[in-house]
């Protein structure tokens, strides 16, 4: 665990310091885009942010190979080209703009990249101690779609303030803390490309939250929402198929064929949640599924009544339930009835914080009647 913290305070700082430059830096190269309809802020504020975590990232990994347990872990550099060829994308478009199928493409290079360095999806657990395998044709292809989906993903729900930073960077700590208590309770190496990743991801997340959460002074872009989305697909990518989940002792993980597929879905469900919304409702209004409108779940938050600041806060709330109900499913040591009841416990209240009508502590007294006492 510790060999993981040196590369966590080296990619949080380096982004936290590269940040404001970046910032400037986006300022003079004219990435500032005014608010549009669809946005929530006021005024222009300049983009290109991913930009500055795609350097801590990079510096992360470069202490990482300075580290002995750690050198190697992620060899080669297919990670780094696939990452470098997304952030020269998201740049063009921060700054000038780019169509639907010139992104699709970039983000489509990248995955293929990713597969060509050995990140692929070669088989999933089953139950009953099988094991699905992928052809190599449908390995490539599921491949692909699992990286330009968390991409999306990750780019759609960017609309608020802090918001799609803190959800990756939930989903990253939920996904180290996941794989490395199996490496440990399994007596494999800690040393993952996995677990590399999540770390290096979530420490870009916490150095860049700071400039980014409410009001922010600089916002991510597609720069910054396509690399935690490539990132983001690469961690499991790297884990589902690599480890002999069937093997798995179920002293160390209770439900050993599912969580490796439960993990991520739970972990991801407010974006995947999200874009499966916006495609269907753009695709019955016979819009583009890339049509920009105002009708995302943090959207639907500031509709009900919720601040800026306290739908993030719901939102970050639900992704934590989800991602460390199905962690808990793996690593408690309670009851199952127990981390039920905590669970539904949990559920409770963020259904009374997510719906103001439902707070009866909020609720005010009816005005006294005129000519009675209060």
């Amino acid at each position: 665990m510790r060999d993981y913290a040196l590369p966590l305070l080296v990619t949080a700082a380096v982004t936290y310091l590269l940040t404001p430059l970046v910032r400037r830096a986006a300022i003079r190269a004219g990435a500032v885009i005014p608010a549009r309809d669809r946005d929530v802020h006021a005024g222009p504020i300049p983009r290109m942010g991913g930009l500055a975590m795609f350097l801590g990232v990079l510096a992360g990994l470069v202490c990482a190979t300075q580290i002995g347990p750690l050198r190697g872990v992620i060899s080669g550099y297919g990670l780094l080209l696939a990452a470098a060829v997304i952030v020269v994308v998201g740049l063009i478009d921060d700054r000038w703009g780019l169509n639907v199928v010139a992104k699709l493409a970039g983000q489509v290079t990248a995955a293929a990249i990713l597969f060509a360095s050995g990140a692929r999806l070669t088989s999933f657990p089953e139950p009953q101690d099988h094991v699905f395998n992928l052809t190599p044709n449908e390995s490539v292809v599921v491949t692909i779609l699992v990286v330009v989906a968390t991409i999306n993903a990750v780019n759609f729900i960017d609309g608020l303030d802090g918001l799609a930073v803190g959800i990756v960077c939930i989903a990253a700590v939920s996904f180290f803390v996941y794989y490395y208590s199996l490496t440990q309770s399994e007596g494999l190496a800690p040393e993952a490309p996995p677990a590399l990743a999540s770390v290096v991801l979530a420490g870009a997340c916490l150095g860049f939250l700071p400039h980014n959460f409410y009001p922010a002074r600089i916002f991510m872009g597609d720069t910054g929402s396509m690399l935690l989305g490539l990132l983001l697909a690469y961690v499991p990518i790297q884990a589902i198929s690599p480890i002999d989940y069937v093997s798995l002792n179920y002293r160390a993980n209770r439900f050993a064929e599912i969580l490796p597929l439960l993990l991520p879905a739970a972990v991801m469900v407010i974006p995947y949640t999200d874009m499966l919304r916006a495609v269907v409702r753009r695709t019955r209004a016979g819009q583009s599924p890339f049509a920009a409108d105002r009708k995302h779940l943090h959207h639907r938050m500031l509709e009900i009544g919720h601040s800026h600041r306290s739908s993030v806060l719901i939102l970050y709330g639900w992704a934590a339930l989800f991602s460390g109900a199905v962690v808990g499913l793996s690593i408690a040591t309670v009851h199952l009835q127990v981390l039920v009841a905590i669970t539904l416990a949990a559920v409770l209240v963020l259904v009374l914080l997510s719906i103001p009508k439902l707070r009866w502590w909020e609720r005010r007294r009816p005005a006294p009647e005129p000519g009675r006492p209060r």
